[in-house]
């Protein structure tokens, strides 16, 4: 079998999705456990499921201080005033968290050992800034070391280069040859796809509106090749600027998965098949180029092409980790990101897994796509890729 054996199939029943708040935005006071609880009741209530029926709730989020600490996929649950039967996880496998938790819980279904799991993440990143865990959460402890260069271990391997993203995507962009020029031509695409995508209305099935805000807010209509090119690099010599990179986000998003099992007791009408799921990786410092050797040992795992799959949704933490990526496969580009990505849609960290994995399967079934394919460049030089069809 395409996953690697095991029994019978693991079905995506319904995905949901909050809209995309931006820095500061409209869901930047939102509590996350509140955001988590939101799109959590919207996937109960549309799917049909009972909730008692639910084995566990595994969520992606980072930097889990503060108001994201506890478990929030337990708080989250709870917070949505479901059944405390229920018990919940938080996995932290950094940008691939909720993609990591759609593994787990479709993993679980596959080996017979859960038969409904719910699958999502969430992150208020106006809240609890990208690495203020490593950063802050420590200083009353008294610790000063970060989380490589401490190790003796780790500066044997690696010495002392710096092991960030943006480091990684210079690294990427310089390696692959890909000019400041082809990641501002990518990046106006991703927000004109966007923009286009949300006046024809095409996330409105798979968004769950929070109060008045319905819309993601990160899609820029007045941005121009001209605004990108006046833009500063984010370092000195450097070819990224804030035009070609991810933006800070505010989300949540969910799926549920179910057997055949459940969904034959419970009157499901399953929308997709998990097809194939892995994850791999490689060097840690070049950190986000991880999507191409993952997507290379899958498609051979899964016994297929890139000409099998129909649609593509590649996370852009920045421009030069999808264009490498289209070199290095091959893809047709109309095929990749048909609906905008990060760098006009945001990236809520911890949410960004399962709100890929919705607009997937949401755009397969608008489009007619059997097979769609999803991957995203995460911390420490890893990737998963995750591979569904359409029924």
């Amino acid at each position: 079998m395409a996953r690697g054996g095991g029994a019978g199939e693991a079905y995506v029943v319904e995905a949901v999705r909050t809209p995309v708040g931006k820095r500061g935005g409209a869901l930047s006071a939102v509590h996350p456990a509140d955001l988590g609880a939101h799109v959590l009741g919207a996937l109960m209530e549309r799917s049909g499921a009972d909730p008692e029926a639910v084995e566990d709730v595994v969520f992606g989020c980072l930097d889990t201080v503060g108001p994201q600490a506890g478990d929030i996929a337990r708080t989250s649950w709870l917070a949505a005033g479901l059944p405390e039967s229920v018990p919940g996880v938080t996995v932290d496998r950094q940008c691939g968290s909720s993609q990591q938790a759609v593994h787990f819980a479709a993993q679980a279904v596959l080996s017979g050992t859960a038969e409904l799991v719910v699958a999502g993440g969430v992150q208020n990143m106006s809240q609890v800034p990208i690495a203020y865990a490593s950063r802050e959460a420590a200083v009353p402890l008294g610790l000063t070391e970060g989380p490589f260069h401490g190790s003796r271990g780790w500066r044997a391997r690696y010495g002392d280069a710096p092991v960030d993203q943006f480091n990684g995507a210079e690294m990427i962009a310089r390696q692959w040859d890909i000019s400041r020029e082809d990641m501002e031509r990518w990046a106006l695409r991703s927000h004109r796809r966007a923009v286009e995508a949300i006046d024809g209305g095409r996330f409105a099935r798979e968004t769950v509106p929070y109060g008045d805000h319905a819309t993601d807010e990160g899609p820029r209509r007045d941005t121009s090749a001209e605004k990108m090119a006046g833009l500063s690099t984010l370092v000195e010599g450097g070819r990224l600027t804030a035009a070609v990179s991810s933006q800070i986000s505010d989300a949540a998003s969910a799926v549920l998965l179910a057997s055949e099992e459940a969904v034959r007791v419970h009157g499901l009408t399953p929308r997709a098949r998990v097809h194939h799921l892995s994850v791999r990786g490689e060097d840690p410092l070049r950190m986000l180029s991880a999507p191409i050797p993952a997507t290379a040992h899958a498609l051979k795992k899964a016994g297929m092409t890139m000409d099998d799959i129909d649609l593509v949704e590649i996370n852009e933490a920045f421009a030069s980790v999808v264009l490498a990526w289209l070199h290095e496969t091959g893809c047709d580009p109309d095929k990749v990101n048909v609906n905008g990505g990060a760098i006009a849609l945001g990236h809520p960290l911890g949410a960004t897994g399962t709100k890929l994995l919705t607009t997937l399967l949401h755009e397969l079934e608008r489009t007619g796509g059997r097979y769609g394919l999803q991957t995203m460049c995460e911390g420490g030089g890893q990737a998963n890729v995750t591979i569904i069809e359409r029924l």
